[in-house]
């Protein structure tokens, strides 16, 4: 069921009014196009028939102006609660970005700077080689995964990260951050900070940096410098309303299945370890690598933002820095031809990859279903947040809305 257009507005025609620093008369104002209709649309409904995906909403925006806004299948299959867009998704990994424009804040202000130690803030946290030495991690490792460290959903089952019950931010309710950093810090790095690129826990130690440099909880520093500004009211590292909060399922056979705490989704061969209660426990650490919940409207007026140049979060320069390349293809963060930069992958080569995308394209998702991406080149905006794990990030989903989106 279409949602009305004027409901599709939600949070971001009521954010450009709540915030006269950063207003978007074209976002405020979403028109439906014709032709991506048709184009995604089928998309969505052939991934709910299969059932592949529970539910998702997907909204693209070009040149500022959204052209395609919809909510599709259920919130609550069980309860029957159908989908909604201004649903609160957890968010995952779409956390990362609004935690290192956070970060960039503080880089800019000349409170943090990218090239120190980790240890000038968190002493304690020196975890070691093989060979039992302890190179220093910087600041700038951390936001572009070359710190050598890793991610439990990422590592063997039988390996350190396991037998020490590091979190990935998605478990555990209810851990603190000092404990989970001392178990990160006693598991072995992968390679020596800045001689390779695993993609890692580093962006929920940047977290404890933060709060360090601040003397505030990490939740308080991303609403006051990146969220409240931008007039985004959903999306945090606690849930605002609870009813409307999706249901997080994970792929089954012959269709998702309802979540539950401990849950272990696989993944290319290994497993990810969920705990859905983890948003509504307040005890649990604000992991700035997944720790959030929000909206689509939401996320897509935060990447807006980052589109047209930083404002009001960030200066044009700091979001160039953080739009280029840092790391070079080798590391295929998305596959042949992609880098990172901060905060997300950087496409350099649109053809080794075989996307309809655009060269400087940024591109990264969410564990618990949900991608997007920003082809400023092109002018878009897409969001696409799914309850379903992990097709809605790693499936056919994700590439299937992409090339939709450009046909």
């Amino acid at each position: 069921m279409r949602i009305p257009l004027v409901a599709a507005a939600l949070a971001i025609a009521s954010s450009a009014v709540a915030s006269p620093a950063f207003t978007s008369p074209a976002l405020a104002q979403p028109a439906n196009d014709p032709a991506m209709e048709a184009r995604l649309d089928p998309v969505i409904d052939r991934a709910l028939s299969e059932k592949r995906i529970v539910g998702a909403v997907v909204l693209v925006a070009k040149d500022g102006r959204i052209v395609y806004h919809r909510a599709a299948g259920h919130a609550d299959r069980e309860a029957g609660v159908k989908m909604r867009e201004d649903a609160i998704f957890r968010l995952a990994s779409v956390t990362k970005p609004f935690v290192t424009a956070a970060a960039m804040r503080l880089v800019e202000d000349g409170r943090l700077d990218l090239d120190a130690p980790v240890t000038r803030w968190l002493p304690d946290f020196r975890p070691a080689l093989p060979d039992g030495s302890t190179p220093a991690i910087t600041i700038r490792q951390l936001l572009t995964h070359t710190s050598g460290l890793g991610y439990s959903f990422l590592e063997p089952a039988d390996g350190p990260y396991h037998r020490l019950t590091v979190s990935d931010g998605l478990d555990q309710p209810g851990l603190s951050l000092a404990e989970n950093l001392t178990r990160l810090s006693a598991a072995p790095l992968n390679f020596a900070p800045g001689t390779g690129w695993r993609y890692s826990l580093g962006i929920d130690v940047l977290g404890g940096v933060l709060e360090k440099v601040e003397g505030r909880s990490l939740s308080d520093i991303v609403r006051d410098d990146v969220t409240a500004p931008l007039g985004i009211d959903d999306t945090g590292f606690s849930v605002r309303d609870v009813s409307r909060l999706a249901r997080a399922y994970a792929d089954g056979n012959p269709e998702p299945v309802a979540m539950a705490d401990g849950q272990a989704v696989p993944l290319m061969g290994l497993a990810a370890t969920f705990a859905p209660s983890r948003i509504l426990d307040p005890k649990s650490y604000p992991s700035g690598g997944a720790g959030m919940a929000g909206t689509a409207p939401d996320v897509l007026r935060f990447l807006e933002a980052i589109r047209t140049g930083g404002s009001p979060i960030l200066k044009p320069e700091t979001v160039a820095l953080m739009t280029s390349d840092q790391v070079g293809t080798t590391a295929k963060t998305q596959g042949p031809g992609w880098g990172f930069g901060y905060g997300w992958a950087v496409l350099d080569d649109p053809v080794r990859t075989g996307t309809p995308q655009a060269a400087g394209t940024l591109q990264w998702g969410g564990a618990y279903g949900h991608s997007w991406f920003i082809d400023r080149q092109n002018g878009l905006s897409v969001v696409a947040l799914t309850n379903t794990a992990f097709e809605g990030m790693a499936g056919a989903f994700p590439t299937e809305v992409r090339n939709a989106v450009y046909k």
